[in-house]
């Protein structure tokens, strides 16, 4: 079952292979998709652009010669034991995992099946892996102003398995209220359980976090990931926080294999400076972030104000697959617009660096001044 994290309805890695093959086609670099072209701005995937912290960088340097070795220093040992202490769970109420989408796949498995369904919100993440396996899955419309329904979600189906919550959400970056978490755990059918995914909950702060449902032993599991906040994309580390027999359930489909020394060592020693990390991180992101929507607001583009790395955005009179095209002509890769067929107007766009904002400015612009024809045309 941990492999249907690398289905291509499931992961961001996937989009971004699909985006680098969309600019390859337009004539990119050596036409192969194999090979990145350097001028190519790539923000489709909600990586992190600020990379992997220099201590997280100097602990990989020191452990890398001792790869040979399954845990050469007890990185994974530290690494467990700081999930652990850092959002004070007790021993036990937590796994770790090579990234969050295998967790996110196997809590598929567990807690769902053809007649218990997996409910989750429209547009959201995490609808591949149920289907992939034949289970049933109901996306309920997000409300207007892009949270969870979750009245409409528990309405959904009486015999639901799991209600899936991505918060901030993806693709909107929109956040849902702890007040909301509480109602589906108090009208949830009863052995139901509450599948909160919080790949982006760093760029939100702490406030938002929803691991002190799991220290009330709540029938909840919350996902984190070491991937966005952290930079560590391309590393895999992440982790499922729950109950132990929640936690067992979803182990019972396969861990991820073992934890590679590098990641659990970069992580490690990044979770020791997160909270200065987090906060100098938020506020590159927000500024990265307002660069676009200020300018957004200017050529008339509407935008979805996010909490995360990402947003949406809709250009009038254009389809979003006709600006995605439109954009990887300028070599400005943004993500692939069909994944969202219920929001066919929009496209979702990362939040890069300063440098690769004003590039996806200047881009964007001149999409919007040629127009649908011209456009749709190339």
């Amino acid at each position: 079952m941990g492999a249907a994290a690398a289905i291509p309805f499931f992961n961001e890695f996937a989009q971004a292979q699909q985006a680098q093959q969309l600019v390859a086609r337009r004539g990119g670099r050596g036409g192969d998709p194999r090979v990145y072209d350097p001028d190519v701005v790539r923000i489709t995937s909600n990586e992190n652009p600020m990379g992997p912290t220099k201590e997280g960088i100097e602990a990989m340097a020191k452990v890398g010669p001792l790869g040979w070795r399954y845990d050469p220093r007890g990185e994974n040992l530290e690494f467990q034991g700081l999930l652990e202490s850092t959002e004070n769970v007790k021993p036990g109420y937590v796994n770790g995992y090579p990234g969050s989408s295998v967790p996110l796949a196997n809590s598929v498995a567990a807690f769902c099946s053809p007649t218990r369904p997996w409910i989750m919100g429209s547009p959201g993440y995490g609808s591949g892996a149920g289907r992939f396996i034949g289970n049933k899955v109901i996306q309920v419309p997000l409300r207007k102003d892009h949270s969870h329904d979750v009245q409409a979600m528990v309405k959904a189906d009486p015999n639901a398995g799991a209600f899936y919550i991505c918060n901030p959400n993806n693709p909107t970056g929109t956040v849902t209220s702890r007040a909301d978490f509480e109602y589906i755990l108090a009208n949830k059918p009863k052995d139901a359980v509450l599948v909160i995914d919080e790949a982006y909950v760093h760029f939100g702060g702490p406030e938002i976090y929803s691991t002190e449902l799991v220290r009330q032993d709540k029938d909840v599991v919350v996902l984190r990931t070491f991937s966005k906040i952290y930079g560590m994309a391309g590393l895999r580390a992440g982790a499922l926080y729950g109950r132990p027999d929640l936690l067992a359930k979803v182990a019972e489909f396969g861990r991820g294999g073992h934890l590679p020394v590098t990641a659990t060592a970069c992580a490690a020693a990044s979770m020791k400076i997160l909270p200065a990390m987090q906060k100098e991180r938020m506020e590159i992101n927000k500024r990265n972030r307002d660069v676009a929507f200020e300018h957004l607001e200017r050529i008339g583009v509407s935008y979805i104000p996010s909490m995360s790395n990402f947003f949406m955005m809709s250009v009038k009179g254009m389809t979003g697959e006709q600006v995605g095209s439109a954009m990887a002509a300028k070599k400005v890769l943004l993500a692939n617009a069909s994944r969202w067929p219920e929001w066919p107007q929009h496209i979702r766009v990362t939040v890069g660096t300063f440098e690769e904002m004003g590039k996806f400015n200047a881009a964007i612009a001149e999409v919007v001044k040629e127009g649908p024809k011209r456009s749709s045309a190339g």
